[in-house]
C-alpha cells in the first residue's frame, strides 16, 4: 500500500491512530489518558496532532503531540466534577497528578467538540457553543467573542446532544473568511476573522418547506436549523454541502441559499458528509433509517452513497459492507478522505469498526475493528 497516512480515530475511550505499515493496518491506543475524544486533527507539515474533547468529569481539553503521538500535553481548558473531588481529597489528588490551576475559562463549557487547523491558527468549536482560536499550537487560547455575541445566540437552540459547535470548514485562500455549523442554529459564516457572523440558513426555493411536518424540517423560507455535518467543496466557488438532520443540501454561494439535493436517497435522515478533493461535484453521504426509527441504515444494509452530479443523482456503495443485521450508527464526524488519486473514503462506527475504500467508494474494507464507539475520523497526511 502507497499510502503515508495515518488515521485519527477519536472515540469515547480515547485518540486510536490507526496506521499504514507492511503488514497492512495497524491500531496504536488508546492516547489521551483515556479521555472522550470527539475530534482530532493533524498538521501535514510539522506531523503534529490535535485532539479535543473532555466532558462533565474530566472537563473541556485540547491535547496535542508533537511527536507522531507517542507523547501527549494537555492544555485543560474548563473544570469538571474530578477537579471538585480533587479539591477535596488529597489522596485522589495525588493519584490523578492534580495540581489545583484553574483552568483558563472556568466552568464556560463541558466539552470540545471540534477542531479546524487553517492559514497557522487553530479553532475549536465547544459544547455548549461557542468558538475559541489559538494561535500558538494550542497552548493558549481565546474566547471569539464575535459569535458568542450574535444577536441571534438567545434564539439557539440544543439538538439531541445538546448545543454544540461541531463543524469548522476554512476557505483555503482567504484567512479572514471561514463557516460554522452549529445543532440547531444552523450555519455561521464570518469574512472578517470573526468580528462579525452571518447566519446563512435561507432556502433558495421556499416551496421546499411546504410539505414537512418533522419538527426539524424546513420551515418559514429556511432549511431545518439543525446542521449535522457540512463541507467546501474544492475550487474557486464557494459550494458548500451539507448533511441536515432533514435532507441533503448544497450551497453555490457560500451558504446564502441552499438547495435540497436529497432525492434519489432512501431517508432524509444522516450525519456525515464528504466532498472529493479535487472534483466539487462528487460527495459521499451515508444515510440512516430516521431520527426515531433506530438511527441505523435502512434495511439493516450498510451502504455510503455517492453522487458524481454535485446531488442530482446517487448511487449506493455497497461492495465490501455488511448487507444483513447491520445496526450501526456513523455520527457526524465519522468520516474522512484523502487527497490521493483514486481518493480514499473512511468512516468509524459507533460499534467499534473502522471502514477504507482505496477506490472513492467502490470497494470497501473493515481495517479496524472492536474500538469503543467511534466520534471521529480524520486523515493526517504527510507533507
Amino acid at each position: 500500500m502507497s499510502r503515508d497516512i495515518t488515521l485519527l480515530v477519536g472515540t469515547t475511550k480515547g485518540l486510536f491512530l490507526v496506521g499504514v505499515g507492511e503488514g497492512g493496518w495497524s491500531v496504536s491506543g488508546p492516547h489521551c489518558g483515556g479521555w472522550p475524544i470527539n475530534h482530532a486533527v493533524g498538521d501535514p507539515e510539522t506531523g503534529m496532532i490535535w485532539a479535543g474533547g473532555g466532558g462533565d468529569w474530566h472537563g473541556a481539553g485540547v491535547w496535542r503531540s508533537d511527536d507522531g503521538g507517542q507523547s501527549w500535553k494537555l492544555a485543560k481548558l474548563t473544570k469538571g466534577q474530578m477537579d471538585d473531588w480533587a479539591a477535596n481529597d488529597p489522596g485522589f489528588a495525588e493519584m490523578i497528578g492534580w495540581t489545583g490551576e484553574e483552568p483558563q475559562f472556568g466552568p464556560d463549557f463541558a466539552q470540545v467538540w471540534s477542531l479546524g487547523l487553517a492559514h497557522g491558527r487553530l479553532h475549536a468549536g465547544t459544547k455548549p457553543a461557542s468558538l475559541i482560536a489559538s494561535d500558538d499550537g494550542g497552548m493558549t487560547w481565546q474566547k471569539v467573542e464575535g459569535l458568542t455575541d450574535h444577536p441571534s445566540r438567545p434564539d439557539w437552540n440544543g439538538g439531541a446532544a445538546g448545543l454544540v459547535l461541531h463543524t469548522i470548514v476554512a476557505d483555503p485562500d482567504n484567512p479572514k473568511k471561514f463557516w460554522v455549523g452549529i445543532s440547531a442554529a444552523g450555519v455561521f459564516a464570518t469574512e472578517d476573522g470573526g468580528a462579525t457572523w452571518d447566519r446563512r440558513n435561507r432556502l433558495s426555493n421556499a416551496e421546499d418547506c411546504g410539505h414537512h411536518d418533522h419538527p426539524a424540517a424546513p420551515r418559514d423560507g429556511e432549511m431545518g436549523h439543525c446542521v449535522h455535518n457540512m463541507m467546501r467543496a474544492p475550487g474557486g466557488g464557494d459550494v458548500l454541502y451539507q448533511q441536515n438532520h432533514h435532507g441533503v443540501w448544497r450551497s453555490s454561494d457560500g451558504g446564502r441559499s441552499w438547495d435540497d439535493i436529497t432525492e434519489g436517497l432512501p431517508s432524509t435522515f444522516g450525519f456525515p458528509i464528504r466532498v472529493h478533493p479535487r472534483d466539487p461535484d462528487t460527495i459521499w453521504t451515508l444515510p440512516l433509517n430516521g431520527d426515531s426509527a433506530g438511527r441505523f441504515p435502512p434495511g439493516a444494509a450498510a451502504a455510503v452513497w455517492r453522487s458524481r452530479d454535485g446531488g442530482h443523482s446517487w448511487q449506493a456503495m455497497r461492495n465490501g459492507l455488511p448487507q444483513e443485521s447491520c445496526y450501526f450508527t456513523v455520527l457526524r464526524q465519522a468520516m474522512a478522505g484523502d487527497m490521493h488519486d483514486p481518493a480514499g473514503i473512511y468512516f468509524g462506527t459507533n460499534s467499534g469498526s473502522v471502514f477504507a475504500s482505496l477506490d472513492e467508494g467502490d470497494t470497501w474494507d473493515e481495517i479496524a475493528r472492536h474500538l469503543p464507539t467511534i466520534l471521529s475520523v480524520e486523515v493526517l497526511e504527510r507533507g
